[in-house]
């Protein structure tokens, strides 16, 4: 049997530095959604299997992780945020209407692992329930674009369709293929092409004939009167024509879509969506709630860590939110370390005490590697004084004042 220490293939540790960099993406996502006047919820990692399955598609259903737990209930860890919310919409009928909110929280998926794609995943949503007004569909993509445009992404697209459209496509073929199945094989089309498409649907059973006329209405149909009303108030929002498109070979492949549908994509690093979502006016119905129409995204953090570290768009960030690091100079001066710490941080200045009285070398290391800006001592000295020694670790400066002075030193 191998001890080494290992991590489940999919899954992954996060360190310091990392945490760094999610919390500043997740709060930038959190000002954002915010602004836009979403509020917070959080639903359980478990939930009966009879919740989860049969929303999502056979295929997507297949990579739920679902189990028998002790109590011999069929239960299943959260695929998405959608349908756990659909079901406080159901459970919840008197919550005020329109209901929007975000929830950041981590779901789990048996996927295939590879390049951006991980079986636990922190998944970042936004969600308008009880709207039916284009505008809602609108503002989910203003949010996206003005995330986008925080984080200094630049070369991205926004990738508008409707399950409208598509459903109209496929009327146009006339196929006794089941909706679904015809819907996967398009699904497909930004992977392998027409030619791939047309393979797939060919051992399906559909004629080229029939083929052809799939692509030739992809190639000629226009924007519905819905998706125009959308378009126009992208327009008003201030979202340029230049981010967004109308893609009608774009399918989004959960069974639950019902009109709008939006995916974005960089063009470097290549890592798929980066966001996806669209309105879903059934689910909240389906899980027994109230006929409520909806509207949603994921914002998808772990891709969007992975595109902007790899193009060296992030700010210079600390891994530590410890302003200053109290040095432990032993026994002689314990008491006056400790009463300056819990002073700072009554003064809402992030303090570090050093625990043991190693030598001070060992200590300024310490503070060094965790890039602790500045290191407060207390020696016999300064305690007669009522000084404290501040040592600045990047310019190694030091200067020897009174606590009064050092608390102005972080106002």
């Amino acid at each position: 049997m191998n001890n080494t220490p290992q991590t489940l293939k999919g899954f992954r540790d996060f360190l310091p530095k990392d945490m760094a960099v999610r919390n500043y993406v997740k709060n930038l996502f959190i000002k954002v959604f915010e602004s836009f006047g979403f509020t917070p919820l959080e639903t359980p990692t478990l939930e009966y299997s009879s919740t989860l399955m049969g929303k999502y598609g056979d295929e997507a259903d297949k990579l739920v992780y679902s189990f028998t737990d002790n109590g011999g209930r069929q239960v299943g860890l959260r695929y998405d945020l959608t349908v756990p919310t659909a079901k406080v919409l159901a459970a919840n009928p008197d919550l005020p209407r329109p209901f929007k909110r975000y929830q950041i929280q981590p779901v789990w998926r048996a996927e295939n692992t590879q390049k951006g794609r991980y079986r636990e995943v922190l998944q970042c949503d936004i969600d308008t329930f009880g709207s039916s007004s284009p505008v809602s569909d609108a503002e989910i993509v203003a949010v996206i674009y003005t995330i986008l445009q925080k984080l200094n992404l630049k070369k991205y697209s926004i990738r508008i369709n409707s399950r409208t459209i598509l459903n109209d496509a496929i009327s146009t073929v006339s196929t006794d293929i089941p909706k679904n199945s015809f819907l996967q094989s398009l699904d497909k089309y930004q992977k392998i092409g027409t030619d791939g498409v047309t393979k797939e649907l060919n051992q399906k059973g559909l004629s080229q004939s029939q083929i052809d006329s799939l692509f030739k209405y992809i190639k000629t149909v226009q924007p519905d009167d819905y998706l125009r009303r959308v378009f126009a108030a992208l327009d008003s929002f201030g979202v340029p024509k230049t981010v967004y498109l109308f893609d009608p070979t774009m399918v989004r492949g959960l069974d639950y879509y019902t009109g709008p549908i939006f995916e974005t994509y960089v063009e470097e690093p290549r890592l798929g969506s980066i966001t996806g979502g669209g309105r879903y006016d059934n689910l909240v119905a389906t899980l027994g709630g109230p006929d409520l129409p909806a509207v949603g995204t994921t914002v998808g953090l772990d891709r969007i860590v992975d595109c902007i570290t790899e193009l060296n768009l992030l700010p210079d960030l600390s891994k530590t939110a410890t302003r200053v690091m109290i040095a432990n100079f032993g026994e002689d001066t314990l008491a006056e370390s400790l009463r300056l710490s819990q002073s700072l941080r009554e003064q809402n200045i992030n303090t570090l005490l050093y625990p043991d009285p190693d030598k001070l070398s060992k200590q300024f290391k310490y503070a060094s590697d965790n890039k602790i800006p500045f290191v407060a001592v207390i020696g016999p000295d300064e305690a007669k004084k009522d000084q404290v020694t501040l040592k600045n670790m990047k310019s190694g400066e030091q200067l020897t004042i009174s606590t009064v002075d050092l608390m102005a030193q972080f106002a």
